[in-house]
Protein backbone atom coordinates (compact mmCIF):
# COMPACT_ATOMS: atom_id res chain seq x y z
CA UNK A 1 0.00 0.00 0.00
CA UNK A 2 0.99 3.30 -0.91
CA UNK A 3 -0.62 6.67 0.87
CA UNK A 4 -0.09 9.87 -1.01
CA UNK A 5 -1.25 13.42 0.27
CA UNK A 6 -0.86 16.76 -1.98
CA UNK A 7 -0.73 19.97 -0.60
CA UNK A 8 0.01 23.26 -1.98
CA UNK A 9 -3.09 24.02 -3.82
CA UNK A 10 -4.55 27.34 -4.04
CA UNK A 11 -5.67 30.50 -6.32
CA UNK A 12 -3.13 31.94 -8.74
CA UNK A 13 -3.69 35.17 -11.36
CA UNK A 14 -2.28 34.33 -14.62
CA UNK A 15 0.48 34.30 -15.24
CA UNK A 16 1.54 33.42 -11.43
CA UNK A 17 3.32 30.75 -10.15
CA UNK A 18 2.67 27.97 -7.64
CA UNK A 19 4.17 25.14 -6.18
CA UNK A 20 2.78 21.15 -5.06
CA UNK A 21 4.10 19.14 -2.52
CA UNK A 22 3.30 15.18 -2.40
CA UNK A 23 3.78 13.55 0.64
CA UNK A 24 4.53 9.78 0.31
CA UNK A 25 4.61 6.91 2.40
CA UNK A 26 4.09 3.00 2.55
CA UNK A 27 6.46 0.21 1.51
CA UNK A 28 8.87 -0.01 -0.91
CA UNK A 29 8.49 3.45 -2.34
CA UNK A 30 11.64 2.96 -4.54
CA UNK A 31 9.66 0.53 -6.93
CA UNK A 32 7.12 3.51 -7.52
CA UNK A 33 7.08 6.07 -10.67
CA UNK A 34 5.48 9.13 -9.11
CA UNK A 35 3.82 11.47 -10.73
CA UNK A 36 1.06 14.68 -11.21
CA UNK A 37 -2.57 14.13 -12.90
CA UNK A 38 -4.95 17.11 -13.22
CA UNK A 39 -9.09 16.98 -13.79
CA UNK A 40 -10.88 20.07 -14.94
CA UNK A 41 -14.45 20.54 -14.70
CA UNK A 42 -16.15 18.67 -16.81
CA UNK A 43 -12.70 16.77 -18.16
CA UNK A 44 -11.20 13.55 -18.10
CA UNK A 45 -8.31 12.85 -15.94
CA UNK A 46 -5.29 13.90 -17.95
CA UNK A 47 -1.38 13.64 -17.68
CA UNK A 48 0.59 16.17 -16.55
CA UNK A 49 4.22 14.45 -15.33
CA UNK A 50 5.74 12.26 -13.98
CA UNK A 51 9.56 11.22 -12.91
CA UNK A 52 11.14 7.57 -12.37
CA UNK A 53 12.31 5.76 -9.05
CA UNK A 54 15.58 7.14 -9.20
CA UNK A 55 14.60 10.95 -9.95
CA UNK A 56 16.41 11.18 -12.85
CA UNK A 57 14.28 10.62 -15.71
CA UNK A 58 11.13 13.02 -16.43
CA UNK A 59 8.25 12.69 -18.60
CA UNK A 60 5.69 15.84 -19.49
CA UNK A 61 2.52 16.62 -20.99
CA UNK A 62 3.02 18.61 -23.87
CA UNK A 63 0.57 21.21 -22.57
CA UNK A 64 3.14 21.91 -19.79
CA UNK A 65 6.26 21.66 -21.01
CA UNK A 66 8.57 24.45 -20.67
CA UNK A 67 6.56 25.84 -17.67
CA UNK A 68 5.87 23.26 -15.07
CA UNK A 69 8.79 21.55 -13.53
CA UNK A 70 8.51 17.75 -11.44
CA UNK A 71 10.81 16.71 -8.68
CA UNK A 72 11.59 14.16 -6.66
CA UNK A 73 13.21 14.14 -2.89
CA UNK A 74 14.22 10.14 -2.15
CA UNK A 75 15.45 10.80 0.86
CA UNK A 76 12.24 12.71 1.96
CA UNK A 77 9.42 10.84 0.10
CA UNK A 78 8.36 13.60 -1.35
CA UNK A 79 7.45 14.68 -4.85
CA UNK A 80 6.84 18.51 -6.43
CA UNK A 81 5.25 20.05 -9.09
CA UNK A 82 6.56 24.04 -9.84
CA UNK A 83 3.95 25.93 -12.03
CA UNK A 84 4.92 28.94 -13.95
CA UNK A 85 3.19 31.07 -16.80
CA UNK A 86 0.00 29.44 -15.12
CA UNK A 87 -2.89 29.98 -17.40
CA UNK A 88 -7.12 29.71 -16.83
CA UNK A 89 -6.64 26.45 -18.18
CA UNK A 90 -4.33 24.96 -15.89
CA UNK A 91 -6.85 25.20 -13.41
CA UNK A 92 -7.56 21.89 -11.81
CA UNK A 93 -7.76 19.23 -9.10
CA UNK A 94 -4.21 18.12 -9.07
CA UNK A 95 -3.82 14.76 -8.42
CA UNK A 96 -0.88 13.06 -7.30
CA UNK A 97 -0.26 9.53 -8.60
CA UNK A 98 2.29 6.41 -8.24
CA UNK A 99 2.60 3.46 -10.19
CA UNK A 100 4.76 0.82 -11.26
CA UNK A 101 4.83 1.73 -14.85
CA UNK A 102 7.94 3.64 -16.43
CA UNK A 103 7.82 7.45 -16.89
CA UNK A 104 6.03 7.27 -20.25
CA UNK A 105 4.02 4.46 -19.52
CA UNK A 106 2.35 6.34 -16.46
CA UNK A 107 1.02 9.13 -19.19
CA UNK A 108 -1.86 7.06 -18.73
CA UNK A 109 -4.50 6.82 -16.04
CA UNK A 110 -4.96 3.25 -16.16
CA UNK A 111 -0.86 2.53 -15.52
CA UNK A 112 -1.66 4.35 -11.54
CA UNK A 113 -1.76 1.87 -9.31
CA UNK A 114 -2.27 4.30 -6.37
CA UNK A 115 -3.89 8.27 -6.00
CA UNK A 116 -3.70 11.03 -3.56
CA UNK A 117 -7.31 12.63 -2.96
CA UNK A 118 -6.53 15.63 -4.93
CA UNK A 119 -5.44 19.49 -4.13
CA UNK A 120 -7.74 22.46 -5.89
CA UNK A 121 -5.18 24.83 -7.89
CA UNK A 122 -7.85 27.78 -9.92
CA UNK A 123 -6.28 30.14 -12.18
CA UNK A 124 -8.08 33.24 -11.98
CA UNK A 125 -7.77 36.89 -12.22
Amino acid sequence: QVQLVESGGGLVQPGGSLSLSCAASGRALSRFTLGWFRQGPGKEREFVAAVSRNGVSIYYADSVKGRFSISRDIAKNFIYLQMSSLKPEDGAVYYCAAGTASVTEMSAPLRVDYWGQGTQVTVSS
